[in-house]
């Protein structure tokens, strides 16, 4: 495994193995340790500066997140989403995202609803200025927002679970080509809907936009697939 990652600053007032679980997630989310790439402690320990006990603490936590999968007698990779295990989430998903959404119809207050509109204008402007870190994280906080206004937090709860499982492909997902722009139309849906307090119409936009963002990330995964290959033939 080559060199991919830097120290890590010991100042931080978090607990090493915190530091350390939040680098190489980061990493494996933003692709620089890829699917299917075996994790050595002895080398992570080296690149991050520190010792083998909280590199083999985060993986260890890493493991049940669903981001690394340990093999008996063969080593620690990088989870290799399968299309079924993507086909599971998303039938999962749709089904809790919609839930929410018509919760929210009912439930959500108008300081939520107008903070849902603010970053919803927020995401425009980012997709028009191309700041795909921005667009991310503001997407992120439009859902946390959006499930929070369910006011049912198991749901939230499992709904965060599920979505760690797919989070390393977000960047990528919505890199697609078109993917950004049709996003934003969906979620604009969703929001009308709730601000309507239409339970049923935020449910259907809340599916419509599962499904879609399914589809953009089978699509994303595949042209990654392919990119993998042209590489090995390439290195041959």
């Amino acid at each position: 495994m080559e060199k991919k990652l830097t120290p890590i600053k010991l100042d931080s007032y978090q607990p090493l193995r915190e530091v350390v679980c939040e680098t190489l997630r980061d990493a494996i989310r933003k692709g620089v340790l890829a699917p299917g790439e075996r994790l050595m402690e002895i080398q992570l320990a080296e690149e991050l500066g520190v010792s083998r006990t909280p590199v083999r603490e985060a993986i260890r936590k890493l493991e049940l997140e669903g981001y690394v999968i340990m093999m008996p007698r063969r080593g620690t990779y990088v989870a290799n989403l399968s299309i079924r295990d993507v086909n599971e989430v998303f039938e999962i998903r749709t089904s809790l995202d919609s839930l929410a959404s018509g919760l929210a119809a009912e439930r959500i207050t108008d300081e939520e609803l107008e903070h849902l509109q603010r970053l919803l204008v927020s995401i425009g402007e980012y997709i028009e200025e191309g700041d795909m870190d921005k667009i991310v994280e503001t997407d992120m906080e439009f859902h946390d927002l959006l499930y929070q206004a369910s006011r049912n937090s198991r749901l939230v709860g499992i709904i965060f679970n599920l979505r760690e499982q797919l989070t390393r492909f977000r960047s990528t997902s919505m890199s697609y080509p078109g993917r950004l722009e049709a996003t934003h139309e969906e979620h604009c849906r969703i929001v009308e809907a709730i601000a309507k307090g239409d339970v049923k119409e935020a449910q259907a936009a809340s599916e419509y936009h599962m499904e879609q963002a399914e589809h953009t990330l089978l699509a994303s995964m595949e042209e990654l697939k392919k990119k993998a290959a042209a590489k090995s033939g390439k290195q041959q």
